[in-house]
């Protein structure tokens, strides 16, 4: 217990060094330091739990080098009205400068079907969306589906067009729910609804094929719509029921960040670091360490 203790304080002052028994202050410290970790606070101090308290100081130091590469990259000032996403924290979050104004659990790329980091402008959105579906899930999933279950894709809304494409009938089956959030970007991700919620109750939410569903995208697409008339809550819920496809265009277009931090800090100055998922964070560490091996050498 003293070494738990003494592991614990390190990140969090409140936590007193002596005591040899698992009480409720011990108990309080490590659900706080999983929620710094972005796990599951139960207060159990289970396998993921022991991994993140074994990194290393050292390992920690090259995940924040990284992360703070990655805010070198982005515009000293950044638009006062945006949406920010937190790929690695699988976290939305509406901004109004620096004040969270709304925020919500996201589901994002699984590794090998990452979500890529941009920024770009949220220009409209879409209710009742058709889902056009990638060739590459087609191919991959959905076909041998079919194959497997003959009448699997008329089952769930599914209809091929030009002999070749699929495209999911908007409705309750879409695989983008009700609403889906346009904006410009060479990768074809986008912000979306789902009719699959179980996993926004997960500490774990890195599970879509790159784009990123939202817990609370009805809440998102009032907020965005607001002060408009032709696209009150009441005219949206109206759209959503009536089961036609609508686009609705935002007369105030909303920049829109996706970002991968893996080492931030709360409001209150707290660190909080998620795991790696995508490897990036060691790849641009280890390209920093070389340009600053480089920079060394040049100067002497």
């Amino acid at each position: 217990m003293l070494a738990l203790r003494k592991r614990l304080s390190a990140e969090d002052k409140d936590v007193s060094t002596s005591g040899d028994t698992f009480d409720t202050s011990l108990l309080d410290a490590v659900r706080r330091a999983q929620r710094r970790y972005g796990l599951n606070p139960s207060g159990i101090v289970s396998t993921q739990t022991l991994a993140a308290l074994n990194v290393s100081a050292t390992d920690r130091v090259r995940q924040i080098m990284a992360n703070m590469e990655r805010w070198r990259w982005l515009p000293q000032d950044l638009p006062r009205d945006r949406i920010q996403v937190n790929i690695a924290a699988a976290v939305l979050t509406v901004f109004d400068g620096d004040t969270p104004v709304q925020s919500m659990r996201a589901v994002t790329g699984r590794p090998g079907d990452e979500t890529p980091m941009l920024s770009s402008t949220i220009h409209s959105i879409v209710i009742n969306p058709p889902w056009n579906v990638p060739t590459s899930i087609a191919t991959k999933e959905l076909w041998p589906k079919e194959k497997a279950n003959p009448g699997y894709l008329k089952r769930n809304g599914f209809k091929v067009i030009d002999g070749t494409r699929l495209q999911q009938q908007a409705g309750d089956q879409s695989a983008l729910g009700r609403f889906k959030f346009d904006f410009a970007n060479d990768y074809s991700v986008y912000l979306h609804d789902t009719p699959s919620r179980a996993k926004f109750a997960s500490f774990s939410r890195l599970s879509s094929h790159g784009c990123v569903r939202l817990e609370k995208p009805g809440e998102l697409a009032d907020l965005l719509l607001k002060g408009d008339p032709a696209w009150t809550p009441e005219s949206v819920d109206a759209a959503v029921a009536k089961g036609d496809t609508v686009r609705a265009r935002l007369t105030k277009p909303v920049s829109v960040y996706l970002l991968y931090w893996t080492a931030f800090a709360s409001g209150n100055g707290q660190m909080n670091f998620r795991a790696d998922p995508y490897d990036w964070d060691g790849i641009l560490a280890s390209k920093i360490e070389a340009r600053t091996a480089r920079q060394t050498l040049a100067a002497r």
